[in-house]
């Protein structure tokens, strides 16, 4: 049996393929998802766990509020204890935590000796605009990162240290932006702005362009109505979601050649610009929950496309891909239109196209009389069949792109054989 477990590894790595959608990617779990209330921020700090070695108050110093491990001697940990106050923070202290307690305030005598701080978790509390001495955080020159999501802040705090390279400030209650708040975050790549209370006259056009680092910007859930002004040229995540946003400029992206990944969906957008997304960079595109009547260009680096939920009633392979490249390949290979109004599934030509998509996913399709119908689509697969251990006959062992009969038939999804090109 100890010979056998290597070959069962290596099996179930390279000899399995699932054809459901959902098991083998979870696109619902990553893409989509409804608002969660268990709101993890991006980076995570330690909580209070058990690291097998006994805690003391070490040689340099420590909070009696808190404990700080020997194997981690620049970090304090005082998360999950319930104070209503920050002790004074030792010198030698570079990182922080102070999630998850009910701290009110945050006073510059606690910070007075913490020179070296790089990191500072304060989630997860209670903490107010008018509480926050001014200038606390500004004179902490060596701060990277700053964690104030889930508090009760009003204000975008300011002043903010040049140093700073993320800033978390989701789920607050800032409506109010101070002139040139923005005008020292020379270093910030990552800023997190969802679930607030921001409006378009608060994202004027210069606010955000002198932020020439920032790669990822999360304005998710917020009170916009139109496309955000003045983004960096840096910008490779933008986060949109649950907005009012109803349109997209003309030669909106231009400025942002290097956009990634942007998530647009649960708004009110109508009608776009045919081009509007040829960014040579995209790889993810969300405009799902919208009121989008007709597809639009799929850029050729495009992997990922979700529309469901809008208005369409019919895809034009030939307007998504006016000209195939039979030596260039497009690169989309999970396509998502459940919730539209959809009378017949795509043209295969969508296949030649898009020689690498593996995937699209019609579900439930909506009809003119608010029915919802269900399109009877093939589904076609490409695996390696595992060895079966009752010796089954030889053409049961590969199934390469054939068409299946009417018991394999699926109504929610149409599974392509997946294309071997290294093209």
């Amino acid at each position: 049996m100890g010979f056998l477990s290597p070959i069962y590894v290596l099996f179930f790595c390279f000899g399995v393929r699932v054809y459901c959608q959902y098991e083998a990617y979870r696109w619902d779990d990553d893409y989509d998802q409804e608002p969660n209330e268990d709101y993890d921020p991006e980076f995570q700090f330690h909580q209070n766990i058990e690291y097998g070695v006994p805690f003391y108050n070490n040689i340099l110093g420590c909070a009696k509020e808190c404990f700080c491990p020997t194997n981690f001697p620049t970090s304090m940990y005082c998360d999950n204890r319930k104070p209503k106050t920050i002790p004074i923070i030792p010198m030698h202290i570079q990182q922080l935590n102070l999630q998850f307690n009910d701290i009110e305030a945050v006073t510059a005598n606690s910070f007075i000796n913490a020179t070296h701080l790089k990191e500072i978790n304060l989630s997860h509390n209670k903490i107010k605009s008018q509480k926050i001495d001014y200038g606390v955080f500004a004179k902490l020159s060596n701060l990277q990162q700053l964690h104030l999501e889930h508090n009760n802040l009003e204000e975008f705090p300011f002043p903010l240290p040049k140093s700073l390279e993320r800033l978390l400030l989701g789920y607050n209650e800032i409506s109010i932006l101070p002139t040139n708040a923005m005008d020292g975050l020379v270093n910030v790549t990552m800023l997190d702005l969802c679930y607030n209370h921001l409006s378009d006259s608060m994202l004027k056009e210069k606010t955000l362009s002198k932020m020439e680092k920032l790669m990822q910007l999360n304005l998710c859930n917020n009170r916009l109505e139109s496309m955000p002004l003045g983004l960096p040229s840096s910008l490779m995540y933008l986060s949109l979601e649950n907005n009012s946003i109803s349109s997209i400029p003309d030669n909106y992206f231009d400025k942002l050649p290097k956009l990634h990944a942007l998530r647009i969906s649960h708004n009110k957008l109508e009608d776009i610009p045919y081009d509007i997304f040829n960014l040579s960079n995209l790889i993810e595109l969300n405009v799902g929950h919208n009121k989008l009547k007709q597809a639009f260009y799929i850029p050729r680096n495009l992997e990922h496309l979700y529309l469901q939920n809008n208005e369409i009633e019919s895809i034009n392979v030939t307007m998504i891909c006016p000209s195939p490249d039979p030596v260039h390949h497009h690169h989309l290979t999970y396509l998502r239109v459940d919730q539209n109004k959809l009378k017949e599934p795509i043209s295969s030509y969508i296949f030649f196209c898009f020689p690498r998509i593996h995937s699209i996913y019609y579900g439930e399709q909506r009809s003119t009389n608010g029915e919802t119908i269900q399109l009877k689509t093939q589904v076609f697969r490409s695996y390696q069949e595992e060895e079966e251990e009752d010796d089954h006959d030889s053409q049961d062992n590969t199934l390469e792109g054939q068409e299946v009969s009417d018991e394999h038939y699926n109504s929610h999804y149409y599974e392509m054989q997946e294309w071997q090109d290294t093209i």
